[in-house]
């Protein structure tokens, strides 16, 4: 069983690959055919569906004509079992249209959600906003848009000369009074779009940006109680949201009035219809059946126009979705490889390092150059915003280099494979973070990782001990929104986690920011069974007491490398320069050389 297991996790793994090695673009497009195929299909049967929708005003039709004329019981039997059978088969089809619907929603959802969220993780990786979960609230949207009965409603409107054809078969009157009718339905669909979309679309956007925004707030829910700041956060909220409510409101007022008119058009033209009907019999033109056929043809005539109105705002809230969603894919594109590369011990070179924030015209990292061998430890000290966490992220690939590049073993860490990468690299940012799930599996990256190695990088981190003193062990639930743990145990926790697996490349933004003395020295001792290892580590940090084990210095200021190169050559003039000159002979002696 784990044989097989292990084979099915392998070839899960391996289709997994090959569907990240389609482009975004690709994805997109994809699924877009998806999509039409879906609705060709769902078209195809909605064509049967609407001519199996004249059962009934045809078996009214006949049993005034017939009937009730020639009171013929055969007649009736034989024309109430093919109304019936007719009405079995409509069923049959209705069912297997709404079938399609779901598995297009399914299927969408399934070929978009791994991209949509690799896309939006990059995204919120390299702008700091909370894209992944609107991005998967769209895609959720777009699902229950598509398994809903608002899709089908132009589907029905497209088959209506169906049921023109037939109100001209019976008069036409009939037929002229119903492409009227369409006419004006049409006409108040337009006026619908014109009236709503684009004030509906602000209001979603606004609405968007306000939730956004209050999600990423809350998080930090202690120092919003602690220091009194929900009445501010709530009326900021309030403004937000008002805002956003006017807009809808006054989107959803236009497009109620319109509806209104276009359901008031609709009834009258039925009760016009009607009229007309009973002239035309009255002058013996048509028959009574025919007037009352006539009546529900056009009421089943203007139904999906009416409906495509009342709908206007879904359709709206779907396309809006999906604009959202293919930009985020177009944009948020991979360039990275999709070929699995194997693990590497080679050096890592920093070549003419530039960076530039999307919309800023001065770099952050400004041409910075360095190398390391395994085994190396480099420390990078500096003053604030000398960009040490922009050097750290551009280290692991998160953000792509503006220009120049860093490589590991001579790969781009940026166009690496992240999977295979992943397995070379620790990250331990400056804004400690655990996923919701276990110690366990935290620091098994989310992965059903060996324990052993899980309890060996607990050991390397020195965080076993304080682990088994948990309630539950390497069990005990975690993540931002659980206060389980200090904020000293999180970083230990990220640090092992960090080691996990024995990765070849270390970059540490920080890591004793939140340790005491004792968590410090554990820090420098797994620092040093890395170096051991023959790992390259990069940590950058304030405490000196750190920068002891480091083999080099790295002092970054305002984006540029100011010094670099053994840590002893570098550290003997920065003390000298804070010690300050050594007095002179006669001041150190007393003298007096007046």
């Amino acid at each position: 069983m784990p044989k097989i297991e292990a084979t099915l996790h392998k070839r899960s793994a391996n289709k997994t690959q090959g569907n990240a090695g389609l482009s975004q673009t690709l994805v997109v497009v994809e699924a877009r055919r998806s999509f039409m195929v879906g609705l060709g299909y769902a078209a195809t049967l909605s064509a049967f569906i609407n001519v199996l929708q004249l059962t009934v005003p045809l078996y009214m039709l006949q049993v005034h004509d017939r009937v009730l004329n020639s009171r013929s019981m055969d007649t009736l039997a034989m024309l109430s079992a093919l109304a019936a059978g007719a009405l079995i088969l409509y069923g049959i089809l209705e069912f297997i249209r709404s079938q399609v619907f779901l598995v297009m929603g399914g299927r969408l959802v399934r070929r978009l959600n791994e991209p949509v969220l690799s896309a939006s993780i990059r995204a919120t990786a390299r702008e700091g906003t909370g894209k992944a979960a609107q991005a998967l609230r769209d895609l959720s949207d777009l699902r229950n848009f598509l398994t809903g009965h608002a899709v089908s409603a132009p589907l029905e409107a497209a088959w209506s000369p169906i049921f023109l054809a037939v109100l001209f078969m019976l008069h036409p009157g009939f037929g002229i009074a119903g492409i009227v009718s369409v006419l004006v339905l049409i006409l108040s669909s337009v006026a619908m779009d014109l009236f709503t979309r684009g004030i509906l679309s602000d209001a979603n956007r606004e609405n968007i940006d306000s939730i956004s925004n209050i999600a990423g707030q809350v998080r930090h829910a202690e120092v919003i109680e602690s220091m009194g700041m929900l009445s501010a956060l709530s009326a900021r909220w309030r403004i937000a949201q008002f805002r956003a409510l006017e807009l809808l409101e006054t989107g959803n007022r236009r497009g109620r009035a319109i509806s209104s008119i276009t359901r008031t058009v609709r009834y009258g033209m039925q009760l016009f219809i009607l009229a007309l009907g009973c002239i035309l019999a009255i002058r013996q033109e048509i028959s009574s059946g025919a007037m009352i056929a006539a009546t529900i043809v056009t009421g089943r005539l203007l139904l999906p126009f009416d409906s495509v109105v009342e709908n206007s705002r879904q359709w709206i809230t779907a396309s809006g979705a999906w604009k959202r969603v293919r930009s985020l894919l177009e944009t948020e594109g991979t360039d990275r490889q999709t070929m699995s590369t194997s693990v590497a011990d080679g050096d890592l070179v920093v070549d003419r390092l530039i960076y530039a924030a999307q919309g800023q015209d001065v770099p952050i990292i400004k041409g910075i150059s360095f190398s390391l061998s395994p085994g190396e430890v480099l420390g990078v000290i500096g003053p604030s915003a000398a960009g040490k966490s922009t050097l750290a992220r551009l280290l692991v690939g998160i953000i792509k280099p503006t220009a120049g590049g860093v490589y590991l073993d001579g790969n781009s860490v940026f166009l690496w494979e992240r999977t295979s990468f992943g397995q070379l690299v620790g990250y331990l940012p400056q804004s400690v973070s655990l996923l919701d799930g276990t110690i366990r599996e935290n620091i098994a990256r989310m992965e059903d990782g060996d324990p052993r190695a899980v309890i060996e990088a607990a050991r390397i981190a020195d965080v076993h001990e304080m682990i088994g003193r948990l309630p539950l062990g390497y069990d005990t639930p975690v993540g931002d929104a659980r206060l389980t743990l200090s904020g000293g145990q999180r970083q230990r926790v990220a640090l092992a986690r960090c080691l996990y697996g024995h990765p070849r490349l270390i970059v540490l933004d920080e890591p004793n920011a939140n340790l005491d003395s004792n968590g410090e020295a554990a820090l420098i001792r797994a620092i040093r069974a890395a170096k051991a290892d023959g790992a390259i580590v990069i940590m950058i940090a304030h405490r000196p007491a750190i920068m002891e084990i480091a083999d080099k210095l790295l002092v970054l200021e305002n984006g540029r490398v100011s010094q670099y190169g053994p840590r002893t050559d570098i550290i003997a003039p920065m003390t000298a320069e804070r010690q300050g000159p050594k007095p002179s002979p006669a001041i150190a002696q007393g003298g007096d050389r007046r």
